[in-house]
Order: structure tokens, then sequence, then C-alpha cells
């Protein structure tokens, strides 16, 4: 093209110079000409700029002017549901009517406060229904539409200077800006509102805060059948506000039951959680998106949030808004879980009930906390989990069946299996070998077992919790030898302690599960560099670990060396089908060697229920049960432990029940509560539930 040019410059030249030599007439004939061509080439040139444009170009300058006179917008999908392995709905979701608005054109700071000041009047809204947040936005609102010379004006009086000037100066981001008010804003501050003026503002935030980020702003979720008739009646006197007929709301059919384990769902007035606001916008979420706040909603929300409505809204000649749909809504996809929930229910029925009955009662005048959680040991599957907290005073209960991976416990004596298998695949005690129970003199101070047992071999040992046997595993690890009255000797404790705990980690202890749901704990590493911690560790009365910790031991027992990789998923389906989108299959994550040390742990788990040394109830079950109980002391009192295995020959339980603090600590100690009043009603109920794999 730029040659095209050139030549065309070349012969207008050469014409007029050709033209100095001719007669006058001859050269206005060809000035004219020249000049005539000269306006044919810039028509042409503009024909095919229009050409290219019009022809060529169309598409990209459709989309720019579409970009600069329309607005697109989001509306969140119905949500995909969680069913137990049965099939039962855990949370499900449910048609909501709410009323939405878009915003017209040219609307003011006065239009907008008169169309709040209405919807509270007309739809006879109430402070009290708002959350806090709900109110410090108002505020933030009221704050931000007075007068410049006000000193409450923008919050200001809840910053400091530094921090005001930042703001000022743009230094600031928005987001810290909003941390540090919802921080500092109290109920006195909110308080200078009145009721009416708290609604007004709350809708009117609602209103101008998702308006400035292209949503669809939802101003009132879940109205009733007589507002939306009111609504659609009365259109003309609300510019801007609709019905959405299409909305939705969360429920959860079986109450409080693993109500923390599945976690919760932000609103659409909510939004995006201020904790989790960056981690959602960068997987495409709105801020208005309802979302997994906690729990199973929050560790799977990308599978259950679906896909987003999208719509183009343009303006008429009156500014008012007119939506066009350019991608449907998908609803979220289905998460089913392996939670047996009619086991579940039974677990929490017994635990409350247990915890009711007897905390803060003589003996037990600490316990105040009850866990306990089964699985599949031969894939990993979580059947249940619960958990409740008390408070002695009130008798309240609080739900917690989440303390069995976010709290830690001290787990006694039901960790001397893995002492065990650590002392005899060390070499340091062989297969069957006989130890004398009796009470040792170390230093000067005794160290014994409850009672003393006299001659014990490693099953024995089990059976009746004997510590000496343990005492003796790790004196021998450690490279000492015990001598009546002498202090022990190790050359290095903290090597010793270091070797104990990577044997236990084997097992799962000390390590997080790894089980699908966040918050989840590590455990509790005990100090100390003196021999006697080795003697505390063998015995478990050391580190700490969470009940599904203590679930992943036992079940490594239970399959005699394989460990499953806990999870609460079983597969995710596409919405209302059984078409399998994901599923999660056991994954075996390691194995332990050693079989014959095993083979004699689970004889003496099992001698501990035949001994009824684990309780008169659990022997007569009509499965057949391995276990091990532990206590641990905790200052005046004593955490009580049980975990175990069913059926004995071919297990498909594994359970671990913790009791924190759940006796006093003194000769006339307590009953362990989960050998006799929480394990046998609740295996015989699983008994009685899976029959077929007995």
């Amino acid at each position: 093209m730029r040659q095209f040019f050139k030549n065309i410059k070349k012969r207008i030249l050469r014409f007029f110079h050709q033209g100095l030599d001719a007669p006058l007439d001859q050269v206005i004939s060809r000035r004219i000409i020249g000049f005539a061509s000269l306006v044919t080439v810039f028509f042409l040139i503009i024909f095919f700029r229009l050409v290219y444009i019009q022809v060529f170009s169309n598409e990209r300058y459709t989309q720019l002017t579409n970009d600069y006179t329309s607005v697109t917008q989001y509306i969140s999908a119905p949500r995909g549901q969680i069913f137990d392995t049965n099939g039962n709905v855990l949370a499900k979701t449910t048609v909501s009517h709410n009323i939405v608005y878009t915003s017209p054109n040219n609307m003011t700071t006065d239009d907008y406060l008169l169309y709040a000041d209405r919807i509270v009047s007309v739809f006879d809204i109430r402070a009290d229904e708002f959350s806090s947040s709900d109110l410090k936005n108002a505020y933030i609102a009221y704050t931000s539409l007075l007068d410049t010379d006000d000193p409450h004006y923008g919050c200001r009086h809840l910053f400091s200077e530094s921090e005001w000037n930042s703001i000022q100066n743009g230094s600031m981001t928005s987001s810290k800006q909003t941390q540090l008010l919802y921080e500092r804003i109290t109920d006195e501050d909110i308080d200078e509102l009145s009721n009416k003026e708290k609604a007004t503002y709350v809708i009117y935030s609602r209103m101008t805060t998702v308006n400035s980020s292209s949503l669809q702003n939802v101003i009132l979720e879940d109205i009733s059948d007589d507002d939306v008739a009111y609504l659609v009646e009365h259109k003309t006197e609300f510019p801007g506000f609709d019905v959405d007929f299409g909305g939705w709301k969360r429920e959860y059919p079986y109450g409080e039951t693993l109500s923390d384990v599945l976690g919760t769902v932000t609103t659409s007035t909510q939004g995006l959680p201020s904790e989790n606001v960056d981690y959602y916008l960068q997987r495409g979420f709105q801020y208005n998106s309802p979302v997994g706040a906690s729990g199973l909603e929050l560790y799977y929300n990308d599978y259950l949030s679906g896909v987003s409505e999208e719509s183009v809204v343009t303006y008429d000649s009156n500014g008012l808004a007119h939506k066009e749909v350019t991608r449907s809504a998908q609803k979220g996809l289905d998460l089913y879980l392996t939670i047996d929930i009619e086991l579940q229910e039974k677990l929490d029925n017994t635990l409350k009930t247990v915890l009711q009955r007897e905390g803060g009662t003589e003996g037990r005048e600490e316990f105040n906390s009850l866990f306990t959680c089964m699985m599949d040991p031969t894939t990993g599957g979580v059947l249940a989990m619960s958990g409740y907290t008390m408070d002695l005073e009130t008798k309240e209960m609080t739900y917690f069946a989440s303390g069995n991976y976010v709290s830690l416990v001290n787990p006694g004596s039901c960790i001397k299996g893995a002492t065990l298998y650590m002392g005899q695949s060390e070499g340091v005690v062989e297969p069957g070998e006989v130890i004398n129970d009796a009470i040792m003199n170390i230093g000067g101070e005794e160290f014994g077992s409850y009672e003393n047992h006299g001659p014990v071999n490693d099953i024995q040992a089990l059976s009746v919790s004997s510590n000496v046997y343990m005492f003796n595993i790790a004196i021998r690890l450690g490279g000492a030898t015990y001598e009546e009255g002498q202090p022990l000797v190790m050359e290095d404790v903290g090597q010793t302690l270091d070797k104990m705990r990577s044997y236990f980690s084997r097992f799962g202890l000390g390590n997080v599960t790894g089980v699908d749901a966040p918050g989840e704990v590590s455990g509790y590493m005990g100090f100390g560099n003196l021999p006697g911690m080795t003697l505390n560790y063998s015995i478990g009365q050391l580190d700490m670990y969470t009940p599904l910790q203590l679930l992943q031991y036992v079940s490594v027992i239970a399959t005699s060396g394989s460990m499953y990789q806990i999870h609460l998923m079983d597969r995710i389906t596409e919405s209302n089908t059984q078409n399998v989108v994901e599923e999660y299959p056991a994954k075996l994550k390691s194995t332990l060697s050693n079989t014959e040390s095993l083979s004699r742990i689970q004889q003496g788990f099992r001698a501990c229920v035949t001994d009824e040394n684990c309780g008169t109830q659990i022997n007569a079950l009509s499965q057949d049960v391995a276990g091990k109980t532990g206590t641990a002391e905790v200052g005046d009192a004593t955490t009580a432990n049980f975990v175990g295995y069913a059926p004995y020959e071919n297990p498909s339980v594994a359970f671990a029940c913790s009791a924190p603090t759940s006796a006093e600590n003194t000769q006339n100690l307590k009953s362990n509560i989960c050998v006799y009043n929480v394990m046998p009603e609740v295996l015989q109920t699983y008994f009685e539930l899976y029959p077929q794999d007995q």
C-alpha cells in the first residue's frame, strides 16, 4: 500500500513538471485532471477503510460498542446436593424467591436512599434480621454520606492519622480498609442509627456495592408469597427491582448432625467470606456469589457451585435495564459421602446422652467433651464421626464432630501396639518374650503398671496393658540398662525419641491424615531431654494426637499393616443422575513389613477383649471385637480412650473413642466411658446395619 502511494506521488509530480512548458489551456486541463485523480484516490481510501471496518472488523467493533453500552451480570447456579452413602440428602438446595435489583442509569445517591427507604417501609424489614457484617456495612455506608468536614465522615474516627493519610493518598487498599473497619466498628457505633436507618442503609449498601461490581443485586432473600405478589403488582413503584423465581437456599435436613463437618454456605447478600475472598476471586467467582464458608461445603465448593448464568444488561432510552441471557446456569455437581447417616445418628445420640448424663458428676468433675470416629479400615472411608462439648455450669451442649480432626487428646496405653511393633522390629524384644511386670526403681523413683502382673509375654502385655513391658522396650531402644535404684543413662535421648516417633508415624500417629476436610491439625510433640521421657512416650504419656489419627493407627493394625487414605468423599456425580464424574477409590498409602509382629499385636488386642480387660459388654457383642484401652494422666484428671476393630478375622469397621479428662485421677478411678458407655451401643448398631459384612 505504501509503494502504491509513492507511485501516485511520482506520477503527479511528473504531470505538473511536464505541464510547465505546455500551453496554458493544457496546463489547466491537466491540473483539473490531477485534482480529480487526487479526490478519487482519497475516496477510494475511505471506501476501502469502510469496507474493512464493516466487513472484516465488524465483530470486534460490535464487541467494543457493547462493552461501552452494556453490563455483564452473573447469577449463581443452584448448588449441588450432598448425600450419605445410601443416598439420603444431608445438604439440599431448595427454591427461594429473592428480590433482586438492577440499577437504572443515572441513579443518584438520593435516588438509592429513596428506594431503599421504600423497600424497608413496604416489606417491613427489621434491623435485627441482619447479621453483624450487614450492620457494619450499613454504618460504613452511612458515614460515607456525611459532610466531608464531619469527624465521622468515612469512619475517620476509627483510623489513626497515618492510616487516614494512607487512605487519602490511595496507598491503603480498599480490602485492608474494610478489614480494619470490621474489626473496629462497635455496637455503640452502629447504635448511632435508629432501627429504621440501620435497615435502610443495609439495603442501600446492597444496592450500591453490588451494582458497582456488575452483578445482579440480591436485596432480600427467601421472601414470602405475599411479598412476591405485592412487588409484581407494584413494579412501577420500584424501578429496577424484580423477583428472582430461580433463587435457592441451603437446607440441612438432619439439623446439627454432622453440621460442622458439612459446614455452611454464604448467602448472596453475604457474598464471598472475607477470609477467602482472594481464593474465590482467582477461581472466577463474583463478590456476591454464595459459596462454601466452612467444612465440606468449602472443601468441595468448586464441584458443588456449578456454573453461573451470564447475562448482558443494556439500557433503554428511559434508563431502564433489559437483560439477555448469554449463558445458562449449570447446576453444581452432587457429592456422595462415605458416611452412613443412620449409624451417624446413633453415634450422635449416644455421645450426647452419655456426656449430658455423666459430665460434671462426682468423680467426673472435669468431663466436658467426648469424641468418636469410625471407618472401614480396608478402604479408608469414614462411616461416622461425632463429638460434643458441654459447658459444665450451664450444661449447654455444642456439637463438635470436627473435633475428631481439629482437636488433640492424650492417647495413653492404647498406642502400646505401636511400641511393641517398634521393639520387635528393632530386635530389642523378641516375639513371645516374657518380662516380669513388677515395680521398677529408677534413681529412687518407682515406675510400674496399674497393678503388678508378674511374668507376661507380648500378647499378655497388651491384654493387661503392662507399662513395665513397654518401659523395657524404651530402655533397650535407648541403649540403657535397668539397674534397680540407679538412674537411667542414655547416650542420646533425643535420637531415641526421634526413632520412636519415626515408628509411630508409620501408623499415622503425629501426622495429618490428609482427610478431605479443612482445618486438620497434625499433633503435639512433648518436649524434654531426660531418659524418663522415653518411658512416658512408650505408654502414650508424652505426645498428643487427634482421635482420627488414633483411628488411622488401629486401622493399620486391623489390616495387618496396610494404611489407606482416610476420606469422606465417596463419589461426585452429575446433578440428579448417577453419572459419576469423579470417585474416591481405596488409596493404599503405605504398608508395614513386620507381619509377625503385627500378628502378635492383633492377638494382644483380641485378648484384651476376651480376657474382659476391655470390658464385659464388648466381649458380649454378637461379633468378635479386638481392641485396646488407654488411660492418660492429665493433671488431676485422666483421659479415657478405646480403639479397636471388628470382626476380628475379617475387619470391616475400626473405631477410636476419646473422653478427655473424663475421670478424676484417684484410687477410685471411674470406669472408661468409651469402653462401658459408648462403644457397646454403637458397635451393636453397626452389626445390625451391616450383617452381611460379618
